[in-house]
């Protein structure tokens, strides 16, 4: 374990994903306001590899700046307990949901508190995406069980994702298409959108995916059809169809838009396959549109109000974990590894892509 009298952080180049390091440091003293937060746990999925690949074009990189060129510290979602607090309003003690650096500790500047939680408040964050600078109570947040910590930490922010693609499809009538094509179905971000889709009468989700991940996804169910990235010219080149690209593959997203005479529109989620990333520049069809969750959310606070979003979201989280964690088969088992060792081993097998689909990484350094 690291040592409580320091601050340990896993960094990374930002031109270069594999080269990665751990660095120590003494804490810095609180200023008035700050709050010290011991990271209890965060998840280590292919959506933070999504986050360094997207660093400089989406900002990710500026949230836990390292104030050394070249270097980042990739943002996770997870949990923390409040170890020191010079903010009146927010004691020692508390536990919180939200947007971590990989380190053992980190430091807020709470604003706006209220009984649900508050905002990150420092210079570096103020004009970056307010989804990502708010921070939960645990106590008070209707996602939160004790219980489901662990699905929280490694679903919840794929699945408001997921929830919110669907919901941008629905919302534009699927571009008058019937058939989704989803690459890197085995993906979490993936699947839950394929169960939100599976849901939509009149829609076909058929899932891309490799020979090695095939079984996987089709023992989910919320797939009508899962096709490998070989056996794409199975499905008919006329189907109107929508292609939503989570694994950003080049080659891939190449295919697709050259045998789909019909693609009504083209979604870029992730980057499962960041060594493939480079966008082509003769794309037969619609060029591909980057999604940005927030966006569609602030839509939908706007037009059902932030309580009434909340409730649809919660409602759907419910259900969808009762899907991954229950049944003869979950769709997810978690594997708990603690200490710079275990994040410098699994950071690479996420990086790559490599390992059971089954498997949500949880970490703590």
């Amino acid at each position: 374990m690291t040592d409580p009298a320091n601050v340990t952080t896993f960094q990374l180049r930002k031109d270069d994903l594999t080269n990665t390091r751990v660095i120590t440091a003494a804490h810095t003293a609180l200023q008035a306001g700050q709050i010290r937060v011991h990271i209890d746990k965060f998840a280590l999925t292919s959506n933070n590899i999504t986050y360094a690949a997207f660093g400089d074009f989406m900002s990710y990189w500026q949230f836990y700046p390292t104030g050394v060129d070249g270097w980042g510290v990739i943002p996770v979602w997870g949990f923390g307990n409040v170890v020191e607090s010079l903010c009146d309003g927010i004691a020692t003690g508390e536990r919180l949901y939200g947007y971590w650096p990989m380190a053992s500790h980190t430091v807020l500047t709470p604003a706006r508190l209220n009984e649900g939680g508050f905002s990150e408040s420092a210079p570096n964050r103020a004009k970056l995406h307010a989804l990502y600078n708010v921070y939960l109570r645990t106590r008070r947040d209707p996602f939160y069980t004790p219980a489901t910590e662990d699905l929280q930490a490694l679903l919840r922010p794929l699945f408001v994702t997921s929830f919110v693609i669907d919901d941008f499809l629905a919302d534009n009538a699927f571009f008058g298409a019937t058939t989704m094509l989803l690459s890197s179905a085995s993906s979490k971000t993936a699947y839950g959108t394929a169960y939100q889709l599976f849901k939509r009468p009149g829609v076909e989700v058929i899932g891309l995916t490799s020979e090695r991940n095939r079984s996987f996804c089709e023992s989910l169910g919320c797939y009508h059809r899962v096709v490998t990235y070989e056996e794409l010219a199975t499905i008919s080149a006329d189907t109107p169809c929508v292609y939503i690209d989570f694994a950003g593959n080049a080659g891939l997203r190449a295919q697709v838009h050259t045998r789909f005479t019909a693609l009504a529109y083209s979604s870029a989620i992730g980057a499962t396959h960041v060594n493939d990333m480079a966008l082509p520049n003769d794309l037969h069809g619609p060029a591909p549109v980057q999604f940005f969750a927030p966006s569609q959310i602030k839509k939908r606070q706007a037009d059902w109000g932030h309580a009434a979003f909340g409730q649809h979201l919660v409602a759907a989280w419910s259900g969808f974990c009762r899907s991954v964690a229950h049944g003869a088969q979950p769709w997810l088992s978690v594997q708990q590894h603690h200490g710079v060792n275990a994040v410098q081993r699994i950071y690479p097998q996420v990086l790559g892509g490599h390992g059971d689909a089954r498997i949500g990484h949880v970490l703590a350094l």
